[in-house]
This record gives structure tokens, C-alpha cells and sequence, in this order.
């Protein structure tokens, strides 16, 4: 597939040489099946083994499926199918499982949107993936942007109601299956569109990796299955290696030590955040049966992955990724950043700047050819935008990124979108944010702003409100500020961000 268009008038372009999917293909890495196609192998082979333990209680592969098939018989009845794409907005649960296999048996491309995603972003999202469907867990969920949603036929409510759809359509592997979202660094929401063989290939052979030797795992997923970093869930952990998903819910430091406990979780997947939390919880519990704990989503200090390692008596697997197309992750965390794995992707160094290349690999950015100029490369490497080295043992180190995020908690705010909101304020003549650092969520977010002439100094809590009433998700608000009489420049005549850190880590340190 080079080209795939969708009945609303999507346009989706492969970027790396159809030579090279083949090849990965040959290679092993990627299992050339659709995704649907991998999890009926898997209920076929082991019916009755567990898929998913949420707080509902448990679904086998067998009750997962009939249930599957029932979803996708009312998406089918609704005629939807291979050129369309649907989006979702569902908690981690046993319904986000469901819809997202549901979506993948008809052969649309699923659009999971975190649910805590505001409004706006939201808008942005269905909008430009052109989604001609949206599932929810509240029928009124949608009502307020009906009528700001051209491309939306229909909204599917929980609990869905719909008859057993057979036969079902077969997509070709290399089709888009799942756009990833992410607010990333860009001053709007981005989305990269994946194939199944790029999910059900190098997105699971990281995965496989981490499992290690563990036959059937048992992953306790704390992020949201919709986002970056959780996206494998459903692909890897269920299709293409028939383990158990464990889905608490919210996220509570005490009720995930227990959980590991009670489900017998061999792995668990969450943020330094949290895993700081869970590790300083006045709780007892048995975690004999893990395997591991793995953590992404932000930076992971060496001395705080030795006390995550003492507190929960395994190794930590630290995790350098991005929705963009990069993955690679080690077991020594204070040793870098691991050895690139050509079953996941490939990395290379060119003026510093960290590339990758692999089965793992994107089709594209969703709707944006502007970002497709700035970071897809000839021959299919994508641009990371992040600093890195490579030692002379061949490990990568991550030395910086070079696109200005704060990374909040396992959550990445865009300093140039808060910018561009507060530079709407009033009372603020300048702006730019800045991170500072912050023992529990890694990074807060300082505004660093110059105030109108002859106005009086903007308060924090003014602006948080300010931001709100625009439609910022509360975890992008500043949580810091610094007035000052103009911001600092450097040597080209631009704001001196390096000044400005040290200036916010001085102040509020």
C-alpha cells in the first residue's frame, strides 16, 4: 500500500520504500496479518485463557470475541469499513479493548483520543483524521461539538448493542490500522498514522523484548491504553502474543501495589511519576510474581531507577520512544539509553540529531504535510527532533531534546501552544515557558512573562484561569511564574531559554 485514501478524502502516503516493508517482512520482523486476523488466531488457539481483568471482573479470549464480534456487527450495520476511520474516547477498560478490536474487525483505522483530551483538541483531532464515527461512554459526550464535526455520521454509546458480523473484511497488513495522538511539541495536536505490521510488528517486537523469557505475560498497563506509550496493548499484548491485559482504572500508588498482588502481574507499565508514587505508598504486597517494571514516557534518573529496583526487587526497564517512530530501551538505565534493536527500528546520528528507521516505522503524519517536510527523510528515516550520541560500544545516550516540551508527569505540554495562548492575555507583552524540575512529577511548567507597560503584574492563578477559559487541558496550565522586565537574549537576538531555566530553577527550586 502506497497510497490509502478514506471516503471522507484522506490522503495517507507511505514515506519508507515498499522495498523495505517487504524486506522487514522476509526478515521476520513483521507477521504480515491484519490485526483482527492475529487476535481470532489467538481466542482460536487459547479460548479460554484470560485477555482482559478490568474492574469489572474478567473476559477470556472466547467471551472477548464474541463481544468483539458483536461491535463490530453494529460499526458494519452502520456501514462503516476499510476506508474509514473511527475514533474513540474511552477509559482503560474492558469497552476501549473491545471497541479498539472492534474497529480493527470491519478494517477501519482506529483513532483512540485520551479521555482526558479537552475540547479543542479534541475537535482537532476527529477533524483532521476526517473520523466518520466516534465511540464514547456518554451518549451526550459529543452533543456540545456536533455541530463542529462535518465528517461525524454517528456517535456509538457504551454499552453497545449489535448481532455477530461474519464474514469480515481482510486489510492488507501494510493499510493504516491506528493513528497515535499526541500534543508532542507542536502548537496543535499531531497524529501518526501505524500499519498492522507496523503495530503487530516492530511496536510488538519491542514488546517481546521486554517480556523477556515470560511465555504468557500478564501486563498491568497505568497509562491509557489510548495514548503513545499504551498504544501497545491491545496490538501486541493480546493480538500478537496472547497475553493478559490488567486494567485498573485511575491510577491510585496504593490500589496498583495491590493490583500486582491480586492479577499476578508479571509487567508493569507506567511513568517515573508514578512508579515514585507506588514506591513511597504505605502499602504491603506480594510482588513475587513480577518479572519487571518499564517506564517511559518521561526521563528516568539512574539513582531513582536503583530505588524503584530495590523497592520492587526487578529490574526496571527504562524506555526511550516517541509516537513519531523511535523506540529503544535498556535495563541499565544508567548506562544510556540501550542498543537500537533492528527488529524495532534502526537509529542512526546525523548532526546530532537522533534518526530512526524500521519495521516499527510510521506511514505518515495524519493531515499535516508540513510536518511531513520537516521530519520525514528520503529513504524512510523520520527526524526525531531529539540529541543524541552513540558510545563506542554502540549505545545510544540521549543527550537532550531538541523540541521544547515540558514533560509533566508522563504528560508532554507544548511550550509553544501555552505561548501562544498567554500571549492573548491582556496584561502580558512577552512570554515563553520554560521547564523547572519537580521531585514528584519530573517537570512543572514556569511562564515567564513581561507585563504591558503601565499595567499591573499578572498573578498566576489570573492566568490559569485565562488558559481555562480557552480550552487548555488543567495539566498544561502553568504551575509557575516569573515577571520580569524583559526576557533574556542570547548571541542571534532570540529569547535565551537556557538563561530563563536556570532563572525559573533559581526562583523556584
Amino acid at each position: 500500500m502506497n497510497v490509502w485514501t478514506s471516503r471522507e478524502g484522506l490522503v495517507l502516503r507511505d514515506l519508507v520504500p515498499s522495498q523495505l516493508r517487504r524486506r522487514w517482512v522476509d526478515d521476520g520482523y513483521c507477521p504480515d496479518r491484519d490485526l483482527y486476523s492475529l487476535f481470532a488466531e489467538q481466542a482460536a488457539r487459547h479460548p479460554d485463557r484470560q485477555a482482559v481483568v478490568d474492574d469489572a471482573g474478567v473476559l477470556t479470549y472466547r467471551q472477548l470475541r464474541q463481544k468483539v464480534r458483536k461491535a463490530a456487527g453494529m460499526l458494519a450495520a452502520a456501514g462503516l469499513g476499510c476506508q474509514d476511520v473511527v475514533g474513540m474516547q474511552l477509559e482503560n477498560g474492558r469497552y476501549a479493548v473491545i471497541a479498539e478490536l472492534a474497529v480493527a474487525a470491519v478494517g477501519a483505522v482506529c483513532l483512540p483520543i485520551p479521555a482526558g483530551q479537552g475540547e479543542r483538541d479534541l475537535l482537532a483531532l476527529l477533524n483532521r483524521a476526517r473520523a466518520r464515527a466516534v465511540l464514547v461512554s456518554d451518549e451526550g459526550q459529543l452533543d456540545a461539538l456536533r455541530d463542529r464535526l462535518p465528517h461525524v455520521r454517528r456517535v456509538f454509546a457504551t454499552p453497545w448493542i449489535g448481532i455477530d458480523h461474519s464474514p469480515l473484511p481482510t486489510p492488507e497488513p501494510e493499510a493504516p490500522a491506528r493513528f497515535l495522538a499526541s500534543s508532542g511539541s507542536e502548537t496543535a495536536p499531531k497524529m501518526v498514522a501505524y500499519s498492522h505490521n507496523a503495530m503487530a510488528g516492530g511496536r510488538a517486537n519491542y514488546l517481546l523484548a521486554v517480556h523477556g523469557d515470560v511465555d504468557v505475560p500478564r501486563d498491568l498497563v497505568l497509562v491509557p491504553l489510548s495514548s503513545s506509550y499504551g498504544s501497545f496493548g491491545v496490538p501486541a499484548t493480546l493480538c500478537r502474543i496472547g497475553g493478559t491485559l490488567l486494567l485498573p482504572g485511575r491510577f491510585d500508588p496504593v490500589r496498583a501495589m495491590t493490583a500486582i498482588e491480586e492479577r499476578g502481574a508479571t509487567h508493569v507499565f507506567g511513568v517515573p511519576t508514578m512508579f515514585r508514587r507506588m514506591a513511597t505508598a504505605e502499602v504491603s504486597a506480594d510482588l513475587s510474581s513480577l518479572h519487571a517494571v518499564v517506564s517511559s514516557g518521561d526521563a528516568l534518573p539512574p539513582q531513582a531507577a536503583e530505588a524503584y529496583r530495590q523497592r520492587f526487587g526487578v529490574p526496571v526497564v527504562s524506555v526511550y520512544g516517541s509516537s513519531d517512530g523511535v523506540n529503544c530501551h535498556t535495563r541499565e538505565p544508567a548506562r544510556g539509553a540501550g542498543f537500537p534493536d533492528p527488529a524495532v527500528t534502526s537509529i542512526r546520528i546525523r548532526g546530532g540529531e537522533i534518526q530512526a528507521r524500521g519495521p516499527m516505522t510510521p506511514l505518515c503524519y495524519v493531515g499535516d504535510e508540513a510536518l511531513d517536510a520537516r521530519y520525514r527523510l528520503p529513504g524512510g528515516w523520520v527526524r526525531t527532533g531529539d540529541i543524541g550520541r552513540f558510545d563506542r560500544d554502540g549505545r545510544l545516550h540521549l543527550l537532550g531534546r531538541a523540541r521544547r516540551v515540558i514533560l509533566r508527569g508522563g504528560h508532554t505540554i507544548s511550550a509553544a501552544e501555552v505561548e501562544r495562548e498567554l500571549a492573548a492575555h491582556h496584561l502580558v507583552t512577552e512570554v515563553a515557558c520554560v521547564p523547572v524540575p519537580d521531585p514528584d512529577l519530573g517537570e512543572r511548567l514556569c511562564a515567564c512573562v513581561v507585563a504591558q507597560p503601565g499595567s499591573p503584574s499578572p498573578q498566576l492563578g489570573e492566568l490559569a484561569g485565562f488558559l481555562t477559559g480557552r480550552g487548555l487541558e488543567p495539566w498544561k496550565l502553568p504551575e509557575r511564574l516569573m515577571v520580569l522586565p524583559e526576557l533574556p537574549l542570547g548571541a542571534t537576538g532570540k529569547v535565551c531559554l537556557h538563561t530563563l531555566s536556570r532563572l525559573a530553577r533559581d526562583r523556584h527550586s
